[in-house]
Parts: structure tokens; C-alpha cells; sequence
């Protein structure tokens, strides 16, 4: 049994489609992260000019990390959308085991992010004035 051979395409002219949305995914995804680190430095630097004291400065820095961990948020699922056409575009048994190293690595990484996230907010709604 031959495990590198890779299986037939059943509908051979959506290959080339196919790829060019798995493209058009991983720009978007992208993008997305290059916007969201553009407003983090944007809200971090608005933190550091504009803020009149150190709870106001921290206040907007926790803003803007909640703010970019969202946009890694979502341009991870995207990437791991576009992993997972990919791989079912190879039909190769190690793409998939590629993708499944990817898959974890991203889903810890989204996991321990969202955590972050979580504790922030938490801590801005238990601090924040009544």
C-alpha cells in the first residue's frame, strides 16, 4: 500500500479555483492581522500621548490588547480554514499530518489567547468604578 500517492481529484476543474480561494483566504487573513496591529499601535501610542494619568494609559492598553488579540483570533481561523482546503487539495497523507501539527499549534495558541483576553476584560469590569 502506497501511501505517498496522492488520490485523484474528483472534479479536476474546481482544482484550479480552489486554489485561488485558498489564496484570496490567506490575504484576508493577512489583512486582517496587519489592520489589527495597525489600531494596536495606533491605541497603544493614543495611550501613551494623550493619557492624562497611569490608570487612564493602562486602561487604553488593555483596550487595545483585547483589540489585537481579536484580530489574531480571527486571522488564525482563517488560516486554519485555508490549511484545511489545502490539504484536501494535496490528498497527501503527510499534508495531513501537517495540518494537524498546524491545527493544534494554532488551536493553543487561540486557546491561551482567548484566556488573555478573558482574564483582561474580567479585571477591567472588577476594577472599573461603580
Amino acid at each position: 500500500m502506497n501511501l505517498q500517492r496522492p488520490f485523484a481529484m474528483p472534479f479536476p476543474w474546481l482544482e484550479g479555483w480552489l486554489h485561488l480561494a485558498v489564496g484570496a483566504v490567506d490575504l484576508v487573513a493577512v489583512a486582517i492581522l496587519l489592520i489589527g496591529t495597525a489600531r494596536f499601535m495606533y491605541w497603544m501610542l493614543m495611550g501613551e500621548v494623550a493619557s492624562r494619568s497611569g490608570e487612564q494609559r493602562l486602561e487604553r492598553q488593555n483596550l487595545a490588547r483585547i483589540e489585537l488579540g481579536r484580530y489574531i483570533l480571527a486571522g488564525l481561523e482563517l488560516l486554519i480554514v485555508a490549511d484545511v482546503i489545502r490539504t484536501a487539495l494535496s490528498f497527501e497523507l503527510a499534508g495531513l499530518v501537517f495540518l494537524a501539527g498546524l491545527v493544534l499549534i494554532r488551536s493553543a495558541i487561540s486557546w491561551f489567547l482567548d484566556r488573555e483576553i478573558a482574564t483582561i476584560e474580567h479585571r477591567r469590569k472588577h476594577d472599573a468604578p461603580e
